[in-house]
């Protein structure tokens, strides 16, 4: 009896149909994709990315590519284009800035410039040495310090004498001295004329700048003015003493 119980048992058994195996199988590929979305999220963390902000990817294209780059123009911020056109628009007066600064430093710096001379004092007149040239032009020497004179405003010193003479050697020891040769170059134009030879040419111009005659005590002092004005002879005077007091004395004297 039980085993007439058992066989009917065992041959529904036999007889129900086998489960699908369709259903195993799309089981599977859903299990494995959970497992793979399980493992990227582990690897990669949650998104920070609010849920559905990103481009959707087409087909073919990699999802780097989708994007967006923070130095494509097309995707920068209206903030940042702004900052980087005031940025381009700024550097050309910056670089005129800088190129003026280092054009002052480079400058040399200016300094104030002297003011030029009214006037300049005269230089000194020259003053001749001892003793008398005989061979000299005595009257082209003269005409010479009368235009001089006149240029300058000094006078005209004529010394007559001779080289013999002890008197005019004396004067010629004073008028070596460095006060009465400052005195002679700041205002005469000395002329020493020979008249102890033959010259009759000297002779005339003696008797022409001191015309009261006579016998002439050398040496003869004759002052002329620029204007050829005699303003005064020492054969008339009579001679200062010929000392440095005394021609220096009457040089200072006769000088204006």
């Amino acid at each position: 009896m039980s085993s007439r119980l058992l066989r009917p048992v065992r041959a529904d058994r036999r007889t129900t149909a086998p489960r699908s195996a369709a259903p195993l199988g799309t089981r599977l590929p859903l299990v494995a994709v959970a497992v793979v979305a399980a493992g990227l999220t582990a690897a990669c963390g949650p998104s920070s990315q609010p849920v559905g902000s990103a481009a959707p990817v087409k087909a073919g294209q990699s999802s780097e590519a989708a994007l967006p780059s923070a130095s494509d123009p097309a995707t920068a911020s209206p903030e940042a284009s702004a900052s980087a056109s005031a940025s381009a628009s700024a550097s050309p007066s910056a670089s005129a800035s800088s190129s003026a600064a280092a054009t002052a430093s480079a400058a040399p710096a200016r300094t104030p410039s002297k003011p030029a001379r009214t006037s300049a004092a005269p230089e000194p007149a020259r003053v001749p040495g001892p003793g008398y040239d005989s061979s000299a032009d005595a009257q082209k020497q003269i005409e010479a310090a009368l235009r001089a004179a006149k240029a300058d405003g000094r006078a005209v010193l004529l010394d007559f004498g001779a080289n013999w003479c002890g008197n005019c050697k004396a004067a010629d020891k004073v008028f070596a001295q460095s006060q009465t040769t400052a005195i002679l170059g700041a205002s005469y134009h000395l002329v020493k004329v020979d008249i102890g030879g033959n010259s009759s040419a000297n002779s005339a111009l003696l008797r022409k700048y001191s015309p009261s005659g006579g016998t002439y005590t050398m040496p003869v002092l004759v002052v002329v003015s620029p204007s050829g004005t005699v303003r005064t002879d020492t054969h008339v005077t009579g001679n200062p003493s010929l000392t440095a007091d005394g021609i220096n004395a009457f040089l200072r004297k006769w000088a204006s």
